[in-house]
């Protein structure tokens, strides 16, 4: 046998003989041997760590040998964790109690006084039990969030600008390496199809790539979500959940969003990031995690680090390779591409004929600003599909493009003693974005702001 092949194992036995002799011989093969002789301890132990095996008594009172004890025990650990390996001490006369036992979720029985080599058998047996329920789990985890993450985006770049040859180029760069890559654009851009096109390019593209949208991750829940937790970690946590950090090993992890991170929890990711390792809320078990980091946002990152908003040590820590997307008004010679392509793909969802776009429909789209980039495009096309009753589609079928670029004009302006601030900022905001079709940098210069300054009052009036 292997040196500490078993991992960490708790005995519970009110003989401290039995304790001693146990944890001599086990010191050899385990992590960590963990021994006590109170029963009533075991509530904590199991709150404040994992074991890989756990060892028990069928009797702790003196001159008892009914087994209750061992039962009730038994019962309680399993109720706390479900996929606990109980081995079961017990003396000769006991085991039609130990088989009991067995059919009420223990996984072996022992016999005192022990044959060395068969207990070290049954541990090691054990041992490589518990590993396959946590293989099991992180499966079956793993493949209810690859099935949450399906989603019809009709996945794949396209685009043959000069500002798109230029990021083929550096996905054709890092791709293959481990590099970790930060992708900077606007909201709508593509974000989350380069990464996944860095991941399906790479070493890992056999193993799984996990989305995490870190904007919608509250504070309270930031380490569950990524790190996991156990079952009683804290008031809602009914069952052992696996973090997306460990979903992800041997995979890629993307953090979409990263900008919108407080400063304590960038702290929290920074340790993960540095350590490769996470502990899971309720434990004290290091869990390594071997991952291809990719990160995304939309705010200026190098401005919030002299604004002290994001830190410096986790900006150069996430982006070895950064890779900025342009915004669909800057690469206008991709809308046909991108349009033919998204016509395509509805009309088969939607089960129509063949569907075209005239020079009409073309032009409309071409004077348009998009300040939602291709996710609008996309939109606007699926909305044109379903709406469209001839085999063009043409400037009419895109009216609301029009209605969009104008509607801040067309509605009535504020009042003129209307004195709240708040609003006449949103207004003004509003009509800066609108005059620059969207383009953030120009609209903060007008307005004498910061880019980040300017995120901040969109995210406060959502706009």
């Amino acid at each position: 046998m292997m040196e500490k092949e078993l991992g960490k194992i708790l005995i519970i036995d009110d003989d401290e003989d039995v304790l001693f002799a146990a944890k001599m011989l086990l010191k050899k093969y385990a992590k960590e041997v963990i021994i006590e002789k109170n029963p009533k301890k075991i509530p904590f132990l199991l709150n404040h760590d994992t074991y890989d095996v756990i060892m028990l008594d069928m009797n702790f009172s003196r001159d008892t040998t009914s087994g209750k004890e061992g039962f009730y025990w038994l019962e309680h650990i399993m109720e706390r964790d479900a996929n606990a390996v109980v081995i079961l001490i017990t003396a000769f006369g006991d085991v039609e109690m130990a088989v009991q036992a067995l059919k009420q979720g223990a996984t072996d029985f022992v016999l005192k006084p022990w044959q060395n080599e068969k207990l070290l058998a049954t541990l090691t047996s054990a041992s490589k039990l518990r590993k396959s329920y946590e293989q099991v789990d992180t499966l079956r985890q793993t493949n209810r969030q690859l099935s949450a993450d399906q989603q019809d985006n009709f996945g794949q770049m396209i685009g043959d600008s000069p500002s798109m040859r230029n990021v083929f180029a550096i996905i054709d760069k890092v791709a293959t390496t481990d590099a970790n890559v930060l992708i900077l654009g606007e909201n709508g851009t593509g974000k989350e199809l380069v990464a996944r096109e860095i991941h399906n390019r790479s070493m890992r593209k056999n193993n799984i790539f996990v989305n995490v949208d870190m904007g919608a991750i509250t504070e309270t829940l930031f380490e569950s979500e990524l790190f996991g937790h156990k079952k009683g970690a804290y008031t809602d946590a009914k069952e052992d959940r696996v973090g997306r950090f460990e979903m992800a090993n041997k995979g890629s992890l993307f953090l979409d969003e990263i900008g919108n991170l407080s400063m304590p929890l960038q702290s929290k990711l920074l340790t993960a990031l540095q350590r490769r390792e996470i502990t899971r809320i309720g434990t004290n078990k290091s869990i390594p995690v071997d991952i291809r980091l990719i990160t995304a946002t939309n705010m200026p990152l190098h401005e919030m680090v002299h604004q002290n908003t994001f830190r410096q040590d986790l900006l150069y820590r996430i982006n070895t390779v950064e890779i900025h997307l342009p915004p669909l008004r800057e690469r206008q010679e991709d809308i046909p591409t991108l349009a033919r392509h998204f016509i395509n793909n509805y009309c088969k969802k939607y089960q129509k004929p063949p569907i075209s776009l005239d020079d009409s429909g073309l032009q409309r789209m071409k004077s348009y600003g998009w300040p939602g980039n291709i996710r609008e495009l996309q939109h606007a096309i699926e909305r044109a599909i379903i709406m469209c009753d001839g085999e063009k589609l043409s400037e009419k079928d895109f009216f609301f493009l029009q209605q969009t670029m104008h509607q801040v004009q067309n509605e009535p302006s504020q009042p003129a003693n209307n004195f709240n601030l708040d609003e006449v900022e949103k207004n003004v905001i509003q009509k800066a974005i609108d005059k620059h079709n969207g383009n953030i940098s120009q609209a903060a210069k007008e307005l004498g702001l910061t880019r980040a300054s300017l995120y901040r009052r969109l995210q406060k009036y959502g706009i």
